[in-house]
């Protein structure tokens, strides 16, 4: 930090196993790459190539090498993953990891319907080979998922063997956790927490009031993700109280400071 101040809440430092924050690139230039990290590899734990946006990037191999190079992991989207298993060609995908030397891989079932004992059975492969992240949740609307099957889901994925969970939001955080408003489900959040350990469970929040929310709610080292990359310095203020939003959070003792 560039100066000192009191009463700010103690974030944990990289590799770290929780506070966590991914974000998603889109489709970031090399040079757009090279300006984010300049400003935000500290903070950042991973960058996702959203959904298959991977498999039209130009200059991939440079990209992930600038990446590595930062010291900050990259993992393809789970919808990728999705359309590889959905062809037959999940052997293929695991070659594709090896080949682009990547150590994390996504695991989802937002697009297509798969039984649950599946997508274990793929996690606890690919878990062999890289760090596991599955998602649950829909990326359908319409599909309203109810509190104990996201916990069931939750519970079988990590048992199966991947690192952590991820909420489903989509990249505009309108689904899943959330409703079409981009208001957070918070009877399901909070059930979902009476089961699963927080630290367990990256809650994707692309929206700033989604953010604030589960930062008042967590504590400063909540992990999140579907972050965009020009949101992480604003992110971090307010993860630390600095920002209005949480500005009063974590004074005199109040709000979680884990």
């Amino acid at each position: 930090m560039n100066y000192t101040l009191s009463h700010i809440p103690e974030r944990t430092t990289k590799p770290r196993q929780y506070g966590l924050t991914m974000v998603m690139d889109k489709g970031l230039s090399i040079r757009q790459v090279e300006d984010f990290l300049s400003t935000s590899a500290e903070y950042t734990d991973f960058v996702k190539l959203g959904w298959a946006t991977s498999f039209v990037t130009p200059n991939l191999k440079e990209k992930l090498r600038i990446y590595k190079e930062a010291g900050v992991p990259v993992y393809f989207g789970g919808t990728l993953f999705e359309a590889f298993v959905v062809r037959n060609q999940f052997d293929d995908y695991r070659r594709l990891l090896d080949q682009y030397e990547l150590e994390y891989a996504e695991v989802s079932d937002g697009s297509v319907e798969m039984k649950p004992d599946d997508k274990c059975e793929y996690i606890r492969q690919l878990a062999t080979q890289v760090t596991v992240l599955s998602e649950v949740g829909s990326k359908d609307e319409a599909k309203i998922i109810p509190p104990y099957k996201w916990i069931q889901l939750m519970k079988a994925e990590l048992e199966a063997g991947a690192w952590k969970v991820i909420g489903e939001a989509r990249e505009g955080g309108t689904v899943g956790l959330f409703r079409s408003s981009g208001e957070v489900r918070q009877g399901l959040v909070e059930e979902i927490l009476t089961q699963v350990p927080f630290e367990s469970i990256i809650w994707e929040a692309p929206q700033k009031e989604q953010q604030v929310w589960f930062v008042k709610l967590l504590g400063a080292n909540v992990n999140l993700g579907n972050i965009s990359p020009t949101e992480m310095i604003p992110l971090e203020t307010i993860r630390l109280g600095l920002r209005g939003d949480t500005f009063s959070h974590f004074l005199n003792g109040h709000g979680p400071m884990h």
